[in-house]
């Protein structure tokens, strides 16, 4: 992926400029005979001035929001969209009736309602929608992928697959952070849209047809509060010696500052910030406050149930307060199976083998490792979109918004089965 074949530049405008689509846009920098930004759309005056400056865009093609952006027409062949995730739809489809193809992040609605309205305007405006899916593009389950679709382990009876989130990640995104409320996204999907997409990636368009969900909030409470700890961090005299201590995570061990220093000025302006800032700016903010005293409400874990329509099983465990990030999957097939982790990079082929005299063939497979959160996909999509844009045809990646649907109706489903402790059928 990633070669022109002859074609003039992709132009792109960027809407919300944060980590995530300034990482897909870093694409430019790298292939600028590829891909050229053109035009930015962010509410915050300081980072807008930054990436303007980053990636040379005139003050003209500056705007505030994605409304202003398509009021100004058409400026581009394509609009990455990495706004926060309840306004994705309605910064989306703007942009389409613009006639912008639109690469979005995930996840892509938090309702079935928004979803099926964004599914609406792209079919009515004939605008090509690619969903940040990039699991899909991790050499490590692309290479699982070709296996299973070769047809190396038979029909696919079984998967399953876990996420595990570090202490860290789940203290800064989803108890101190932007994640933390359930009105906002539930957490499942907020984290685990990624893997939820990969079962019906596997599955290969068949229809997900029943879920059941077990999970909860139950470690991160007040009845765990530790005896002695104040309301934020700065003020705790069990600070140093807390595995949870933002001071530990942010300043210490500079853990995900895109999240825990946003909106300090010298960060925003892509200054050195030193760690009497880091600690003035995080201790002020909602990242400074103890993880038991926060405002979270969403789960501390969650298992998923997925009944397919041909009878096929999948199951999904996300499991928080790890000590590592872990992804690992099973897949179990009529000829055998494939077991492997994404972050190990490894993934071992096992199929019966009574007739060649032993109890099973194995096959160890090593992926190379890649070095960013999703092992190495990020890049990989935004050269697949900038294909499937050109005409040329996606890949075995590609994840359209028609195909990105299940994962999410899949994820309502489970909100609701675990809170109403039921299982729910997905509508065709």
């Amino acid at each position: 992926m990633g070669a022109n074949h002859g074609f003039a530049v992709i132009t792109a405008v960027l809407v919300g400029l944060g980590h995530r689509s300034v990482g897909y846009a870093s694409y430019a920098e790298s292939h600028p005979d590829e891909l050229q930004i053109v035009a930015v759309a962010e509410p915050d005056p300081i980072r807008r001035e930054r990436y303007a400056k980053k990636f040379a865009v005139p003050d003209d093609s500056c705007f505030e929001d994605a409304d202003a952006l398509a009021s100004a027409g058409k400026l581009a062949d394509v609009a990455i969209n990495g706004t926060m995730d309840e306004i994705h739809v309605e910064t989306t489809i703007p942009l389409l009736k613009a006639g912008y193809d639109v690469l979005l992040e995930k996840p892509i609605a938090p309702s079935k309602d928004e979803l099926m309205l964004l599914e609406d305007v792209v079919q009515s405006t004939g605008r090509k929608v690619v969903i940040c899916h990039v699991l899909r593009y991790a050499p490590f389950y692309v290479a699982i992928k070709e296996r299973v679709s070769r047809g190396e382990i038979g029909d696919i009876l079984h998967i399953h697959s876990t996420e595990n989130v570090s202490y860290h990640h789940m203290a800064v995104a989803f108890i101190r952070g932007k994640w933390n409320r359930r009105d906002v996204n539930p957490m499942l999907l907020a984290k685990c849209c990624h893997d939820l997409d990969l079962l019906c990636w596997f599955k290969s368009g068949i229809q997900p047809k029943k879920v059941a969900s077990f999970g909860g909030r139950h470690f991160f409470t007040d009845e765990n509060v530790p005896e002695g700890a104040s309301k934020v961090c700065v003020d705790c005299e069990l600070e140093r010696g807390c595995e949870y201590s933002a001071l530990r995570h942010h300043v210490d061990n500079a853990w995900w500052p895109f999240y825990a220093l946003a909106g300090e000025e010298g960060y925003e302006s892509g200054d050195e910030v030193g760690d009497e800032q880091k600690t003035a700016h995080v201790s002020s903010s909602e990242y400074g406050r103890c993880v038991w005293h926060s405002d979270n409400d969403v789960v501390d874990r969650q298992s998923v149930i997925v009944e397919f329509e041909d009878g096929c099983v999948a199951t999904h465990d996300m499991v928080t307060n790890s000590a590592k990030g872990v992804r690992r999957i099973q897949i179990t097939g009529t000829k055998g199976e494939i077991y492997g982790d994404m972050i190990e990079g490894k993934f071992t082929i096992s199929k019966p083998g009574a007739t060649a005299g032993t109890e099973a063939l194995i096959e160890e497979v090593n992926v190379d490792l890649q070095g960013d959160h999703h092992g190495g996909g990020d890049q990989r999509l935004v050269a697949d979109f900038l294909s499937v844009v050109k005409g040329e045809g996606g890949s075995i990646s590609t994840t359209s918004l028609s195909d990105s649907i299940n994962s999410h109706l899949i994820a309502y489903a489970a909100d609701i089965a675990m809170r109403e402790e039921r299982v729910v059928t997905i509508d065709s």
